[in-house]
C-alpha cells in the first residue's frame, strides 16, 4: 500500500492545515508519512501545496503520481490532474470554485455547504475536506474526532461538536458517493498499529538543541529558519531558555556570541542571506576560540532567490565564508532524525574544541514531515567542558589561550571564579592580551587550526554505504537527498527487475572536516563501481568539487537540480536509468 495525497489551492485557502493533519492522522493510525510542501513568498493567492504519501511501509520521498487531489481552488485541478494514477480522483467543491468538471476521476464534495448545514461556519469546510478524505481511503473517522477534541478543547462544545458534525458529514459523503474509490488503508492492518513520531526537520533541530543543553537562542525571522526559532520559543518557558529576536542578523551571531562566551550554550540560525551578516561574527569565534552553532537554511539564490523553496547552494558558503584560517564544522542532516543527533553532535564538538559548527540543511529538510519509531535520548551527549567554580580556582595561573598539545585550552566563566581576561578581535597571547609580533601569531594560528583539526577529523563520522556492498552503480549525496536516493536504491533492488546493475548510495552527513578513509575506504568503493554518480540540487556540483578538492576522486557523472524544486522518485529513478544507459 503506497498512496500520494495533494491538497492544491491559494496561500490563506487552510491547505496546510488540511495536510498537517491527515499527515497527523496518519501517523497516530501507524503508517509511515512523508510530507512535503511547495508554496509561493505571499500570504494570500497564488498557487500552493502540500504533499503527503502513505504506506505500510518506511517512506522519506515525495512520488510524481497522486492518487488523490484535494483542488481548493481552479488552478488545483489545472495543474494536478495530469499527475493523477490510472484511478485517481479528484474532490472539489464546484459551488465554491463556481464551476463543474466532467468526468469519472472527478467528485464533486459540498465542502461549504456541508460545513454550514453540520457546523455553521464556513470555516469548518476544511474539516470537511478531511472527514472526505478519510471515507475515500478507508480509514476509522474517529481518530480524527479525538484530534479535533484536543485542538478544539478551549473553544468550547459548540466548536468541538460542530468541526466533529462538519468532519463525519464529509466522511459519510465520501462512502455513499465516491463508487470509483478502491483504496484499501482501513483494511492493511487486523490489529491497530501503534503511532508513530511525526516530525519536520526544523523542530528536530530545535528539538536537539533544547535535548544538548540549550540556554541562549537568537536570531532574526528568516525561512526556512525561523521555524527553529518558533519551536524553541514555545519550549522556552519548560526549559529555561532565553530567546531574542534580535534586529537584524549582525545583532544575532553578536548575541549568541556573548552569550556563549558568558557561559552558556547557545545559537543561532538563519538563511544565505541572513549568514552573509554574520561573516564577520563567525570570523570573530574563530578568533576568540567561542563556541557556536549556526543553522544555516539553504534556499535558492543569490539574492532573495525563490524565498520559500529549496536548494543544496551554499555549501561553499558554509566551508568557506569568513575572513582568515580557523577551524569550523559543517554538518548536513538528511532526515528529522539524523537532525536531532547531529545537532546534539554540533553543541558537544563547538564545546570540546571551541569551535563554531555549522548545521547546514535546506527548505526541503526543514519542512517535511518524517515518520519516525522514536528518538534514543541514551544517545546523547552532555559534557561541561567550562571551568566552573573549584575547577576554575584549582588552577596556577589561567591563561585562556594557553598552548596545549591539543589546542584546546582552558575556558572559564566570568563571574564565576577569579578574573577572567577578555579577548578582543585581535590577535592576542595566551593572556588574551594584544600583540603584534610574528612569532606568537604563528604559534596562535598552529594552535587553532593544526592543532585541532587533526582531533576533529577523527570525530567526523564516515560516510553510510547502503545497498549491495560492491555496486556497479554509487549514488553520492549529502543533506536532504537522504530519502529519495535510499528509495531509488531500493527501487532498483526489488521493483525494477531489467536493471541490469547492482546499485548503492554513499550518503555524506558530516561534511567537513571531510572524512577520512581509515574508518571506511569508501574511495574504493567509488573508484570500483563502473558508475559514481553524484547527485546535488545545485548547478555546479558543489559537493563533487569539494570530493575532488578533498581526495582526488573526480566525478565522470553528475545529477543536478535547480529549480527550486527537490527530486521526485520517479524523476530520480529516470535520471539514474539515462546516465547508465
Amino acid at each position: 500500500m503506497d498512496y500520494s495525497i495533494k491538497i492544491g489551492g491559494e496561500a490563506g485557502q487552510g491547505i496546510q492545515t488540511i495536510g498537517d493533519t491527515l499527515a497527523r492522522i496518519f501517523s497516530k493510525s501507524g503508517l509511515h508519512v512523508f510530507t512535503h510542501q511547495d508554496y509561493e513568498s505571499r500570504i494570500r493567492g497564488g498557487h500552493n501545496f502540500f504533499q503527503i504519501r502513505l504506506s505500510d511501509r518506511p517512506v522519506m520521498s515525495s512520488r510524481a503520481r497522486i492518487d488523490i487531489v484535494v483542488a481548493l481552488d481552479r488552478e488545483g485541478v489545472a495543474r494536478h490532474e495530469k499527475g493523477l494514477t490510472e484511478k485517481g480522483i479528484i474532490i472539489y467543491d464546484s459551488a465554491d470554485l463556481r464551476q463543474g468538471f466532467e468526468g469519472p476521476q472527478f467528485l464533486d464534495v459540498p465542502f461549504v455547504a456541508l460545513a454550514m448545514e453540520h457546523g455553521k461556519e464556513k470555516i469548518m469546510a476544511n474539516t470537511v475536506a478531511v472527514g472526505a478524505v478519510l471515507g475515500m481511503l478507508g480509514m476509522d473517522v474517529g481518530v480524527l474526532h479525538e484530534m479535533l477534541r484536543a485542538t478544539f478543547g478551549k473553544k468550547g462544545e459548540d466548536v468541538i461538536s460542530g468541526n466533529i458534525r462538519s468532519a463525519q458529514a464529509g466522511f459519510d459523503f465520501a462512502v455513499k458517493n465516491c463508487q470509483r474509490c478502491a483504496f484499501s488503508v482501513g483494511a492493511i492492518h487486523e490489529v491497530p498499529l501503534q503511532p508513530r513520531m511525526l516530525m519536520t526537520g526544523v523542530e528536530a533541530i530545535g528539538l536537539g538543541a533544547i535535548a544538548s543543553g540549550l540556554k541562549f537562542y537568537s536570531a532574526y525571522p528568516m525561512t526556512p529558519s525561523t521555524g527553529i526559532m518558533n519551536y524553541i520559543a514555545d519550549k522556552a518557558a519548560e526549559y529555561g531558555i532565553h530567546v531574542e529576536q534580535a534586529e537584524d542578523e549582525i545583532a544575532a551571531i553578536n548575541m549568541a556570541l556573548g552569550a556563549s562566551f558568558a557561559g552558556v550554550r547557545a545559537m543561532t540560525a538563519t538563511a544565505g542571506g541572513g549568514f552573509a551578516l554574520m561573516v564577520e561574527g563567525l570570523s570573530l569565534a574563530g578568533m576568540t576560540e567561542t563556541p557556536i552553532v549556526i543553522g544555516l537554511g539553504q534556499r535558492p539564490a543569490p539574492a532573495t532567490g525563490f524565498p520559500t523553496r529549496t536548494e543544496q547552494g551554499d555549501l561553499q558558503f558554509a566551508l568557506y565564508t569568513a575572513h582568515g584560517e580557523f577551524p569550523r564544522v559543517v554538518f548536513a542532516p538528511g532526515t528529522p532524525e539524523q537532525a536531532f543527533y547531529l545537532t546534539n553532535k554540533a553543541f558537544d564538538i563547538a564545546e570540546k574544541y571551541q569551535v563554531p559548527v555549522i548545521i547546514l540543511f535546506d527548505q526541503h529538510l526543514a519542512d517535511s514531515q518524517w515518520t519516525h519509531e522514536g528518538l534514543d535520548t541514551g544517545r546523547i551527549r552532555y559534557k561541561d567542558y567550562r571551568l566552573r567554580g573549584d575547577a576554575f580556582r584549582s588552577l596556577s595561573g589561567y591563561k585562556r589561550h594557553a598552548y596545549t598539545e591539543t589546542g584546546v585550552t582552558p575556558f572559564g566563566v566570568p563571574g564565576d571564579a577569579g578574573h577572567v581576561v577578555v579577548t578582543d578581535s585581535d590577535e592576542h597571547d595566551e593572556e588574551g592580551h594584544i600583540v603584534e609580533d610574528a612569532e606568537t601569531r604563528t604559534g596562535m594560528l598552529d594552535k587553532r587550526l593544526f592543532r585541532k583539526m587533526p582531533l576533529i577529523r577523527d570525530e567526523i563520522a564516515p560516510p553510510l554505504l547502503y545497498g549491495d556492498v560492491n555496486p556497479e552503480v554509487v549514488l553520492v549525496g549529502w543533506g536532504s537527498n537522504y530519502g529519495v536516493m535510499k528509495e531509488a536504491v531500493d527501487n532498483f533492488k526489488f521493483q525494477i527487475s531489467n536493471f541490469k546493475f547492482s546499485t548503492a548510495m554513499l550518503y555524506f552527513s558530516e561534511i567537513f572536516p571531510f572524512p577520512s578513509t581509515e574508518k571506511f575506504n569508501y574511495l574504493t568503493v567509488l573508484q570500483d563501481a563502473q558508475f559514481a554518480v553524484c547527485i546535488e540540487n545545485n548547478a555546479t556540483g558543489q559537493f563533487a568539487r569539494l570530493m575532488r578538492a578533498e581526495t582526488g576522486f573526480e566525478f565522470r557523472h553528475r545529477i543536478g537540480k535547480y529549480d527550486g524544486r527537490p527530486f521526485l522518485l520517479e524523476e530520480m529513478v529516470d535520471k539514474i536509468k539515462a546516465v547508465t544507459g
